[in-house]
């Protein structure tokens, strides 16, 4: 079976959890420290903060930001549901817009149509890899007094106008799931040029608590902790911080080789006129995190039995990307919501397998594959 998708991980990141366990720092320590530093600097954002997972991520920044119950927040429906949950944790509302058709990230006009006096702020989700146009939404946001929160869930290493994602915003959300570029089991970080934000980020991540577990055990006398303000447990361990380290040293590598595998896929794929391939503009540079194919209507298979045809070839693939408003926890209340660009996007595209490493056996096999199916009726066995 060859998968969707595995994680990069070798003997240097099993090394390093193992010597960090060694040292008695389980929990977040001085390695975290040292991840958060080195991941500031490589995406070029003033501060970093470590946390548990991007849907906690997501939701502190939510509270710095100042939003709550009453407020709108506009994303993208076509999105991982933890986008809309997070605008949910703060009692705030949802209000889900268009994306463009060719890179499936949230489109400004539409977006801008769906302003009210009620909006507080445009979460902005950098689609499976691929920068949205930042400087728009930032535009956008400056004209209505917004603020503007990335969901850069998979665009860890991404760039946009030279500059990585991550360095544009005041606060950024990062995922280190196993499905993402790198990967420390779980975890999430947040970089922000804000230093009230920074602050008061790491409070609310530990319990609201004014003096974190390092500071107060490396300290030579005795200190009294207080607390601050009602805070979370969404720390990041030790553990995933040592791992951490090593996976973004290996990071631009690692989407240099995705990048190639992409290029292959777009080599062999754009002769089969029945399907349309990502799209990534100049002064775009995405990792491919997922590279998604779309099924236009002159397909000779349903997007579905394609699916089901590559599975039983052994090939695992994954629908496209969802559409929250159709989500069964979302549904009821979504009832009235018309969103037809991401709704056929998400009905019509589907996810092939793309990992480092992946081995060129395995990338002609996906190609063949999908040629045997959507070449023209006359030629499919």
């Amino acid at each position: 079976m060859i998968p969707i998708a595995k994680p990069y991980i070798t003997k240097d990141e099993a090394q390093a959890a193992y010597d960090t366990i060694l040292t008695g720092w389980i929990t977040q320590g001085p390695r975290v420290a040292e991840f958060e530093t080195q991941f500031a600097d490589y995406v070029g954002s003033k501060f970093a903060v470590a946390v548990s997972n991007c849907t906690t991520a997501l939701h502190l920044s939510m509270i710095v930001a100042g939003i709550g119950p009453g407020d709108e927040v506009i994303c993208p429906s076509m999105t991982y549901i933890a986008t809309a949950n997070s605008i949910k944790y703060v009692g705030a509302t949802p209000v889900f817009a268009e994306v463009n058709p060719e890179t499936y990230n949230l489109d400004v006009a539409d977006a801008e149509s769906k302003i009210t006096p009620k909006t507080k702020a445009i979460l902005l989700v950098h689609q499976i890899g691929m920068p949205a146009d930042i400087d728009a939404f930032k535009t956008l946001c400056n004209k209505y007094s917004l603020e503007l929160i990335e969901d850069a869930a998979c665009a860890i290493g991404s760039s946009y106008h030279d500059a990585k994602i991550g360095s544009h915003s005041n606060l950024v959300c990062f995922s280190f799931h196993p499905r993402k570029v790198i990967s420390t089991g779980d975890g999430g970080m947040i970089t922000t040029n804000r230093e009230d934000f920074y602050e008061r980020l790491k409070l609310l991540r530990q319990h609201g608590m004014s003096i974190n577990d390092r500071i107060r055990h490396e300290s030579k006398t005795v200190v009294y902790e207080d607390h601050l303000e009602v805070g979370f447990n969404y720390r990041l361990t030790d553990i995933q911080a040592a791992i951490g380290i090593n996976q973004l040293n290996k990071l631009d590598w690692i989407v240099s080789e995705r990048r190639k595998i992409a290029d292959k896929f777009f080599q062999e794929l754009k002769e089969i006129e029945c399907v349309r391939l990502p799209f990534e503009e100049d002064g775009y540079f995405s990792n491919y995190q997922s590279f998604s194919i779309f099924l236009k209507e002159d397909a000779p298979i349903e997007r579905n039995e394609l699916m089901s045809r590559m599975l039983a070839d052994g090939i695992a693939t994954r629908r496209g990307v969802m559409n929250i408003h159709r989500e069964t926890a979302y549904k009821t209340e979504y009832a009235s919501v018309q969103l037809p660009v991401s709704e056929m996007a998400a009905d019509r595209s589907i996810i092939i397998p793309l990992y480092v490493p992946m081995e060129d056996a395995e990338i002609n096999i996906v190609i063949s594959t999908l040629k045997k199916y959507l070449q023209p009726v006359a030629e499919i066995k």
